[in-house]
């Protein structure tokens, strides 16, 4: 079966914002109350971090479960995985998400600074200064026969949008508005040359967009 590039559960707002141009280690997405836009994920009963029994079930709940299904690598622009610029200052920073990253397999960070691979936990960072195809076929080599996920952010994505790399991708628009930041689209119809589109509303409020490669 032919390995698939997928974006899972990205998300923006109502106007195609998904981050802030001011990013920094306090704010990892540039934005003033960025849980508005992920919020939905958080409430599900399969959320990975929920600490406490109960949570949504429906569709919202199995968007979120489909997150890891049959995944074997993942790509990351380098500002997903840290707020750092330019040449590598401190090597102690290990990304944002502590001695156990969610991921669980080998992490392509795209950098135009590579530094050595990294290992936390069951996750492996590698930092390479690589074009999106590039990119692409390490990630397949490393995800040994699964899918790949491209993480964000949406800079990222949309480079390899524009590479026409990207097979499936699920986008959670969010009922708010924020006016400016780093936008996915002006509309989702912009993609329609290339994909067929089912959107699908959410009692959460949310609105799942669900593409395929035509």
């Amino acid at each position: 079966m032919t390995q698939l590039l997928r974006i899972q559960n990205f998300n923006v707002s109502s106007d195609g914002i998904a981050a802030g141009e001011d990013q920094s280690l306090e704010r990892p997405f540039g934005l003033d109350g960025p849980e508005r836009l992920f919020s939905w994920a958080g409430a599900t009963a399969s959320w990975p971090m929920r600490t406490d029994p109960g949570g949504s079930r429906g569709l919202d709940d199995y968007l979120t479960r489909d997150y890891a299904r049959n995944i074997g690598a993942e790509i990351m622009g380098r500002n997903k995985f840290g707020p750092q610029r330019g040449p590598w200052q401190d090597h102690e920073w290990q990304g944002w998400w502590g001695e156990r990253p969610p991921f669980r397999t080998p992490v392509f960070v795209l950098t135009h600074h590579e530094r050595p691979s990294i290992t936390l936990s069951d996750t492996t960072f590698h930092f390479v200064d690589a074009d999106p195809a590039t990119a692409l076929r390490l990630a397949r080599e490393a995800a040994q026969g699964q899918d790949v996920r491209l993480g964000g952010g949406v800079t990222t994505i949309r480079e390899f949008l524009d590479a026409d790399l990207v097979d499936t991708m699920h986008v959670a628009v969010s009922p708010v508005k924020l006016g400016s930041g780093l936008k996915l689209w002006e509309s989702p119809d912009e993609l329609r040359d290339r994909f067929h589109l089912d959107v699908v509303p959410s009692a959460s409020g949310v609105t799942h967009h669900l593409f395929w490669r035509k």
